[in-house]
């Protein structure tokens, strides 16, 4: 039986659907994919939308539809057509996510989490297991699919002392939402012990799935053929946020990118040279930002080309990765990184594709969101830890003028991202051990009695 406070809860959600449709209008004028079926959020579906049995599978956004694409892969060599139900919540984790399906496969939109629309979806797809990505748990939906019999599990698990925090400030929601859960897996061992504190039944340690990610091999050959052409190395600030690139720009201009190249007696000592021999390119984490990226750039004074205009961006001051979907490309061009969200206290961003593609990275104080990533990575000598921005760009011109230590990093990062990989193997089995033990006993309970 539910508690006061979670029916409570249900008619707090249930009477935030207005602003939740002004919210979406808004977010819809920067990015138009939020105008896109609005209605699926609240539980309402076009006739082709149903079909029993699936395999639901929630990605909310960008870099959880890249670990669930991981995981549906393993899922269909376990178990070939598996029919695949794939909801997301933001625009840029939909549009990645439609890359992953194949026919008889289905995506809408995560419903907003208020009784009606939950019970919607769950009455127009009654799914068969309830896959999570990471760290999306929501209350009412935890408690709709325990009520049914619907095993919901929480994959690739995660969760910093942060959120961790803030979950237990709403204790009387957090707690009944990850204990209703039917099993949990978690990344790390501290994000088992984390999860396990809110009550989660964590039934294994299974690593990141990200480590089974292959980076896109016509990228990787594509950068080759273009680092060739390139008469400079290049260092990569890949997915940047808000209020980092700024500090990029201020440390170049700082170093003398802006001023005119020193003469060749002072080239030895001079930081503007080493500077200028660089070519900086900076990937934002966002693309509703891209544009306002640009114009950063350019009003601190530095020349911009853009991917998405130039195709192979000019030789130039600052190159804009606007583009999504080809961060190997970045990375396979990249003769080193700079880790986004770590120059903020935002936790850093994935380094693990960044490894895959051999590509050694420079990462700033922040990384509690990848915090055994981090650490392991920097004990593989695949990456190295820096305070701030102005220790990265001086990080940076060391290694590429440094060939046998980065080429040292590039294998070191190749070895770490390889030996850590198995995870989707062991989650997708564990996936479909729980739905099917959830469908034996569905069946045993609808036979008939003997008695």
């Amino acid at each position: 039986m539910r508690s006061l406070l979670l029916r409570l809860y249900g008619v707090f959600t249930s009477l935030a659907e207005p602003l939740v449709r002004r919210k979406l209008r808004r977010r819809a004028v920067a990015e138009p994919g939020y105008a896109h079926a609005v209605e699926e959020r609240f539980g309402h579906y076009d006739e082709a939308a149903s079909g029993t049995g699936w395999c639901w599978i929630h990605a909310v956004s960008l870099g959880e539809a890249r670990a669930a694409g991981i995981l549906i892969a393993e899922l269909r060599r376990q178990y070939p057509g598996i029919p695949i139900l794939l909801t997301n919540g933001t625009a840029t984790g939909r549009e990645e996510g439609a890359k992953l399906l194949e026919d008889g496969d289905l995506q809408v939109w995560q419903p907003w989490d208020a009784p009606e629309p939950v019970a919607r979806f769950l009455d127009r797809f009654q799914p068969r297991i309830g896959v999570l990505m990471e760290t999306e748990v929501w209350p009412e939906m935890s408690a709709a699919c325990a009520e049914r019999g619907i095993p919901l599990v929480l994959a690739n698990a995660r969760l910093n002392e942060n959120s961790l925090a803030s979950a237990e400030r709403l204790g009387w929601l957090a707690r009944p939402a990850y204990s209703a859960l039917a099993a949990v897996w978690a990344q790390t061992e501290a994000d088992s012990h984390r999860l396990v504190s809110l009550g989660a039944k964590v039934a294994g340690v299974f690593g990141n799935l990200k480590f089974d990610a292959t980076p896109d091999a016509r990228q990787l050959a594509a950068a080759t053929r273009l680092r060739e052409q390139l008469p400079r190395p290049v260092v990569v600030f890949a997915s940047s946020r808000d209020g980092e690139e700024v500090q990029l720009l201020e440390v170049l201009k700082r170093f003398g990118a802006l001023a005119p190249v020193p003469p060749a007696q002072d080239a030895v000592q001079s930081i503007a040279k080493r500077v200028h021999d660089v070519q900086w390119m900076i990937v934002p984490r966002h693309p509703q930002r891209f544009d306002d990226v640009a114009a950063l750039v350019e009003s601190q004074g530095f020349a911009v080309a853009r991917r998405s205009a130039a195709g192979a961006p000019a030789e130039c001051e600052i190159w804009l990765g606007d583009s999504l979907g080809e961060m190997a490309l970045y990375y396979g061009l990249a003769d080193a990184a700079l880790l986004g969200g770590s120059f903020e206290p935002l936790g850093g961003q994935n380094l693990i594709e960044a490894a895959a593609c051999g590509c050694p990275v420079i990462m700033g104080p922040s990384t509690f969101n990848f915090a055994e990533a981090a650490e392991l990575s920097l004990a593989a000598g695949a990456s190295q830890r820096v305070d701030n921005m102005e220790q990265a760009v001086t990080a940076a011109l060391k290694l590429v003028e440094k060939p046998e230590r980065r080429e040292a990093m590039a294998e070191a990062a190749l070895a770490f991202a390889n030996s850590n990989r198995g995870a989707a193997q062991r989650t997708a089995a564990a996936v479909l051990a729980v739905a099917e033990a959830a469908t034996a006993e569905t069946e045993e309970r609808a036979e008939p009695s003997l008695e």
